[in-house]
């Protein structure tokens, strides 16, 4: 598929959705979708489904528009799903998808072996939101789309400064900017700014993490009662892993929070050449090389010690190998 024009040919409803717990990518790719074929198509009934997205995105156009449940009476021509890699982290609209006469899949995980009747995955390219901006004809990308697939981009780059981060990306970057956009403000409001409570609990998170591994790995954790005391849900720990990651020497961070007793999230980020979407994989989790998630039972300190075992062994196999 060179454009998404050829998939759109007598098409009449057209249903989009991303994983659940939607974050700026996921956002900003599913909205810059549909603000494009609202605006180029409206002969086309367009609906996006998503789970509740976090205020900070609230500057993005439509955003109100989202569905946060699904209709079980419709049925789409065509099922885009970006940003997703498995079909069973579809959020809201799992049933849409499957019961859709055609699903397209637009995603860069390395992870995703591709579950669509068409599929375009990208694993060296930044992000779900750069993957969809080649797939559109520019000419067509109003300022209010461009928003949002500029948005998608600026999250999965930890605003250019990951190593997915290339050349093409700055190029389709500075494209968006021409299109009249107030990228400055979207890179503030959605990415750096952050509430009185979200700092606390970033600043907890801090102190009490631990080096391990000779200083090469660092390990944050939240407890579910430290959510509570604070009054903070898992969407205001994002940027905590990011934070983790900067410390000096730091060659993998891990942080982890707890969902409920004996249960926790876990997020991975790596510097240099740990591939943590390898160590997700082993516990039934993914993502990309360098930034990767999975869910993990048991206590904290078994989480931590069931994490460090792959990355030590990759230590190890480098240390042969240098």
């Amino acid at each position: 598929m060179e454009k998404i024009t050829s998939e759109l040919k007598n098409v009449k409803t057209v249903g989009i959705a991303g994983h659940i717990r939607p974050d700026g990518d996921c956002v900003g790719s599913c909205m810059g979708l549909y603000l494009y074929l609202k605006a180029n198509y409206p002969e086309i009934q367009v609906d996006v489904y998503l789970e509740e997205p976090k205020a900070e995105f609230s500057f993005i156009k439509d955003l109100d528009q989202i569905r946060t449940e699904y209709d079980e009476s419709k049925k789409y021509d065509v099922f885009f799903v970006l940003d997703t890699s498995e079909k069973k982290r579809i959020g809201v609209a799992l049933a849409g998808y499957e019961s859709a006469g055609r699903t397209i899949c637009i995603d860069h995980h390395i992870s995703n072996k591709g579950f669509g009747d068409v599929d375009i995955i990208e694993p060296e390219i930044s992000s779900a939101s750069e993957v969809l901006y080649t797939l559109l004809e520019k000419e067509k990308i109003t300022p209010e789309a461009a928003e949002a697939i500029y948005t998608g981009i600026v999250h999965d780059t930890g605003v250019f400064q990951y190593s997915s981060t290339s050349p093409q990306t700055m190029r389709i970057a500075a494209e968006l900017m021409e299109m009249g956009i107030d990228f400055s403000r979207i890179i503030d409001k959605s990415f750096y700014e952050k509430t009185y409570v979200q700092n606390q609990i970033l600043g907890r998170c801090l102190m009490e993490s631990i080096l391990i591994m000779g200083g090469k790995v660092i390990v944050g954790y939240v407890r579910k009662r430290d959510m509570e005391f604070y009054g903070v849900e898992p969407k205001d720990l994002d940027g905590i892993v990011q934070q983790l990651r900067v410390t000096k020497g730091v060659e993998v961070a891990i942080f982890i929070y707890e969902v409920k007793t004996q249960e926790f999230k876990v997020s991975l980020r790596s510097n240099g050449d740990i591939d943590v979407n390898a160590v997700a994989s082993y516990f039934s989790g993914g993502g990309h090389v360098k930034a990767a998630g999975c869910t993990m039972q048991g206590s904290v300190y078994d989480v931590i010690n069931n994490l460090t075992r792959p990355i030590a062994k990759q230590l190890k196999e480098r240390s042969q190998t240098s």
